[in-house]
């Protein structure tokens, strides 16, 4: 390999790498070996979730080779054999099968942290544009370019408000601003009711999962998911079976979110504190991990499966399981529709307090199955009759009757009209051991 003029992987996208590794897999060389496989898989995956500084001899002999927690690497080479020979076949790959390959991936001997580099041979010259040729299936290319804009409309939308939100969320006099700022915002910070600001509703395509009705099923549009390959480090690609994507205007959209998060800072700011907002695209585990956050949404790759409570409530393709169900509730809960008009008129979220790495600190994870749930959570959450009512719920619980549990679940419900979330309720809750 090393013939092959490479450049930084800093520069190759996620779901480039993750096609590479795919190809690999796929290959002669790898095809009829599972577990040469699965070692690949396994610290390619670890690595994309920024688990990488981890990997070593033991958790790849027992999470790949099932040595068992007794597995001693100094006594039981398996792994270091089994790397040599990956590496082996990885340079015959690419002197064969994988020769034209754009991307260039290793694994560094004495190291289990897969490599990826360009191969600059391989990259296309510049050329003349040349007209798009016709669609083989009309109807897919605009839809997908719908559904892509769409959701970029919406979050550089919602970006815009929070930004503004947090400029201007400790609502400081007027006389407090700049001569440079005064002369346009007098007119908003004088008048004594709050300015009105709107979010806009763009039409889009969100995909489709088990919590839609069978009417908005049988409205979708469905893309293979081949030829969506920038969806593929989404939790979206890994749940669902098929990419059926549905149009939308008033769910999937992040308003609620958006709206959430304003109460959010303005709670936060009326004891001083700033918000500090990020799309979740360019937050990474490691982030996540050494500090307080507030995820919402459950969107992220990663959240899904990193944090939550397997003995609780589990969110999924869009319906939320209660894999131990307590005397009076559900194994499932799904969203409930209008049998006439198929509007939405009953929506869940779940709300996790988790620990952190480190004692001190914590996760808090809001997930509303739709967009309204989530805006109905972070109203709940932001209520300050509604957390007492929550705080005497958990007392109750706790087995001295005096100390609030630290780590719990709560599964909630809110009545939808007009597509707008009503009150919620508490419909369930548990305790996470410490």
């Amino acid at each position: 390999m090393s013939s092959i003029h490479t450049t930084e992987v800093t520069l190759i996208p996620l779901f480039e790498r993750r096609e590479e590794v795919r190809r690999i897999l796929n290959s002669k060389l790898f095809a009829n070996s599972p577990k040469k496989t699965r070692f690949l898989e396994f610290v390619c995956e670890q690595t994309f979730v920024g688990n990488g500084d981890k990997l070593n001899e033991y958790q790849i002999g027992v999470e790949v080779y099932e040595r068992g927690v007794d597995f001693n690497p100094q006594r039981d080479p398996i792994v270091r054999v089994q790397a040599h020979e990956i590496r082996r076949l990885l340079k015959k790959y690419y002197q064969e099968e994988g020769k034209a390959s754009p991307i260039c991936m290793d694994l560094p001997a004495g190291h289990y942290v897969p490599n990826f580099r360009r191969n600059i041979d391989q990259e296309p010259a510049m050329e003349e544009p040349q007209p798009l040729p016709a669609v083989a299936h009309p109807g897919r290319l605009p839809w997908t370019l719908a559904a892509v804009f769409g959701i970029l409309c919406v979050v550089l939308a919602g970006l815009v408000v929070l930004n503004w939100n947090r400029n201007t969320s400790s609502r400081r006099p007027a006389t407090s601003l700049p001569d440079t700022l005064q002369w346009f915002w007098q007119p908003f910070l004088s008048a004594p009711e709050d300015p009105l600001i709107t979010i806009p509703n763009h039409p889009l395509l969100r995909a489709a999962h088990d919590g839609d009705s069978a009417q908005t099923l049988a409205g979708g549009h469905e893309i293979p998911k081949s030829s969506l390959p920038e969806f593929r480090d989404t939790i979206h690609f890994h749940e669902l079976k098929r990419f059926v994507f549905v149009p939308s205007l008033t769910d999937f959209t992040s308003v609620g979110e958006t709206l959430g998060v304003v109460d959010l800072c303005e709670m936060f700011s009326s004891v001083g504190r700033k918000c500090s907002v990020q799309q979740s695209r360019l937050v990474n585990l490691d982030e996540i991990k050494g500090d307080n956050a507030i995820l919402l949404g459950g969107n992220q790759a990663w959240s899904g499966r990193v944090f939550l409570n397997k003995e609780g409530f589990q969110f999924q393709s869009g319906l939320i399981f209660n894999r131990s169900p307590h005397a009076g509730e559900q194994p499932i809960y799904k969203p409930e529709f209008d049998s006439v008009t198929n509007q939405l008129i009953r929506d869940y979220a779940l709300v996790l307090m988790l620990p952190n790495e480190t004692s001190d600190k914590r996760v808090l994870l809001i997930y509303g199955i739709y967009t309204q749930g989530s805006q109905a959570a972070i109203e709940f959450l932001t209520n300050p009759a509604r957390m007492a009512e929550l705080r005497k719920t958990l007392l109750d619980l706790s087995p001295d009757h005096e100390t609030i549990p630290p780590y719990f679940q709560l599964l909630l419900t809110t009545t939808v009209e007009n597509s707008v979330p009503g009150k919620s309720s508490l419909v369930a809750l548990r305790i996470i051991p410490r």
